[in-house]
């Protein structure tokens, strides 16, 4: 059994619980062991681009006091539990295990089925979701977003109302773009696609589902990392942070 560690890089508990759950479910209890570590620092909700540059460097931090308070443990990959995978090329490069996030695996699962369209909560997601879909390749084969007005916190807070107004987006998204797929992104909507999917007409994919299933393919390959350490010395960081550059 591997064990993998979700990092959530908003300051939500419920939202960390809410992963824990989700991956844990689509995983299985016989395949992983799932651990979660909450940004100690940051906002309640990622939604625009100030509050996801700071996500970045939550995640790094979540990493590095992970690794500090858990000597000796070391999980077989690590997941980051948001959709729109602040950090990712930064963790990866200093992780010595294998690292995705929600975007990143929803993307790879959605692009099976040709070009895809994205639906999340919050307007100001579209642009830097498009920027990451171009960063990560998938650029050809990203059909359109779809955001709806609430984000995903305030779509997480009213699951009912939430699931009304995103089976009609994911339907409109659909026709719309004549994606073959439709990603539900955000680590709030967690849980809602099985609702949903019966009335869109497309494959729906979960963006917290497919993370953890590409976290489960990913266990026990080698990390990315290249070097040891960092470039040059850090400074008025975390101790933990230190030691990262450190690694």
């Amino acid at each position: 059994m591997q064990d993998l560690l979700v990092l959530n890089p908003n300051t939500t508990d419920s939202i960390t619980a809410l992963l824990r759950q989700h991956v844990a479910a689509a995983l299985g209890c016989d395949r992983a062991t799932v651990h979660t570590a909450t940004a100690r620092f940051g906002a309640p909700y990622i939604a625009c681009e100030a509050s996801y540059a700071v996500a970045a460097h939550a995640a790094l931090d979540c990493w590095a006091r992970w690794q500090a308070q858990h000597a000796g443990l070391r999980p077989g990959a690590v997941l980051i539990g948001c959709f729109g995978d602040p950090g990712l090329l930064a963790l990866r490069e200093s992780a010595s295990v294998p690292v995705t996030g929600l975007a990143e695996a929803a993307f790879t699962e959605a692009a099976a089925h040709g070009r895809f369209a994205i639906v999340t909560g919050g307007a100001r997601w579209e642009p830097m979701l498009r920027r990451l879909a171009q960063a990560l390749g998938f650029g050809p084969q990203l059909a359109g977003i779809h955001t709806v007005t609430p984000s995903g916190a305030e779509l997480a807070a009213d699951p009912d109302h939430a699931r009304r107004l995103l089976a009609r987006a994911c339907r409109d998204a659909a026709r719309a773009t004549g994606a073959g797929a439709v990603i539900l992104g955000g680590a709030g909507l967690a849980g809602m696609g099985a609702a949903i999917q019966p009335l869109v007409g497309v494959p729906l994919i979960d963006s917290v589902a497919a993370g953890a299933r590409q976290a489960a393919l990913l266990c026990g390959q080698p990390g990315a990392r290249e070097r040891a350490g960092f470039d040059v010395p850090w400074s008025g960081l975390s101790a933990a942070m230190q030691g990262l550059g450190r690694a």
